[in-house]
């Protein structure tokens, strides 16, 4: 049995160290990963395979750079090539970037099953390329894998494990807590960024700007950074920067009053994160790694990416405008301090996932007629 995985964006390399862990375990299932290179440069890449001692992509298709449109294009092209010259049994793709949405294209037409992991999550924006992306995935896909009840929930509202679309949904949880969990006693013991910047036992902040919309916009990125240089006048913001991010704050001559530091590798965001009082960001990743070290959390985005999260009253989002940013800071003291919910699972989804994989494969793949899934025994779980 072959299981084709395929990543490019940061969060990616995460949730795939935590997959291809699990798939070890099975000497029956051979892994052949891919690397679109959509983010390619070392500490947007490179440091994390090494960090996780994972191993380097199988392929490397060396694809950045280029607008949605073109990317996509690419990307389905090559895969489409790489696809029919290893002939996958099934192809796994991860959350909601063009390194989700074009191998699932390419995987669909020449009739490789998709199982997408993350799906289900809903901002309901559609002015988000990621949601376009997530609609049009989870609709292709064989085998949906939520990471929350919520998104289970959004699944089955839209006709989800139903003869109309006849795909199979799971809640298992979030990979990347399984990564989390695992490692951070590695993070502990091996990353000495706190020291470095001399942070260890300090109160700061942690922010992370990277979203298209935040930054391609000028007026957005000033309301943003006047925020920041506010808030950083009364507690230490830390900041490490996405290269778009530090591009346009040159190409709109903004100046950032806080601390900016290169892109780092996933031990020390870990120690980042896990350091801080409290988290700004308008990454859907870094806004669960907060909640996974229970710290309160500000989403630069109007529409949550998590709205479980929200609810909880774990994080709050804003619209991005000075103002508001700064009065929803000053509310992060007012959040949940109860952080002891499961609301991405029990750490265990990556073994969880391939399980269903290889059941699928030997129960379900070749019967056609079959309309309903049937799990196996003692995966029913919502933590």
């Amino acid at each position: 049995m072959k299981i084709a995985t395929i990543v490019g964006a940061r969060p990616q390399f995460v949730k795939i160290a935590v997959l291809s862990r699990a798939i070890k375990l099975h000497p029956e299932v051979t892994e052949i990963s891919i690397h679109t290179g959509q983010h390619f440069d070392q500490n947007m890449s490179e440091i994390f395979f090494e960090e996780m001692e994972i191993a380097k992509p199988d392929y490397f298709l060396g694809i950045s750079g280029l607008s949605h449109g073109a990317m996509t294009g690419r990307m389905i092209e090559e895969v489409e090539k790489l696809l029919l010259e290893i002939k996958p049994d099934y192809l796994v793709v991860f959350g909601d970037t063009n390194s989700t949405l074009a191998p699932a294209i390419a995987a669909k037409k020449i009739g490789v099953k998709i199982v997408h992991i993350e799906a289900g999550v809903r901002n309901f924006d559609e002015l988000m390329p990621e949601e376009i992306n997530r609609y049009l995935v989870d609709r292709m896909a064989e085998i949906n894998i939520c990471c929350t009840s919520l998104g289970e929930e959004n699944l089955r509202k839209e006709g989800f494990g139903t003869e109309m679309i006849n795909a199979e949904v799971y809640n298992y949880g979030d990979v990347m807590y399984d990564a989390t969990l695992f490692y951070e006693k590695i993070s502990d013991a091996k990353s000495t960024i706190l020291d470095d910047l001399n942070l260890r036992n300090k109160e700061y902040v942690l922010c992370t700007v990277h979203r298209e919309g935040n930054t391609n916009d000028p007026k957005m990125l000033t309301e943003i950074i006047g925020a920041l240089n506010k808030i950083n006048e009364t507690i230490p913001i830390i900041m490490p920067i996405h290269p778009r991010t530090k591009n346009k704050l040159i190409d709109y001559g903004l100046t950032a009053n806080f601390t900016c530091i290169d892109a780092v590798g996933y031990f020390d965001m870990i120690q980042l994160v896990k350091g801080s009082k409290y988290v700004i960001t308008d990454s859907g990743g870094v806004v669960r790694e907060a909640y996974f070290f229970k710290r309160p959390s500000l989403c630069l985005l109007e529409s949550p990416f998590w709205p479980e999260l929200v609810s909880a009253g774990y994080c709050l989002n804003s619209k991005i405008m000075k103002d508001e940013i700064l009065k929803n800071f000053a509310l992060l003291d007012t959040t949940n301090k109860d952080f002891d919910t499961y609301i991405f699972g029990d750490g265990r989804a990556g073994e969880k996932i391939i399980d269903q994989i290889i059941y699928h494969y030997h129960n379900k793949a070749n019967k056609k007629s079959e309309k309903t899934s049937i799990l196996p025994t003692g995966y029913n779980i919502t933590a």
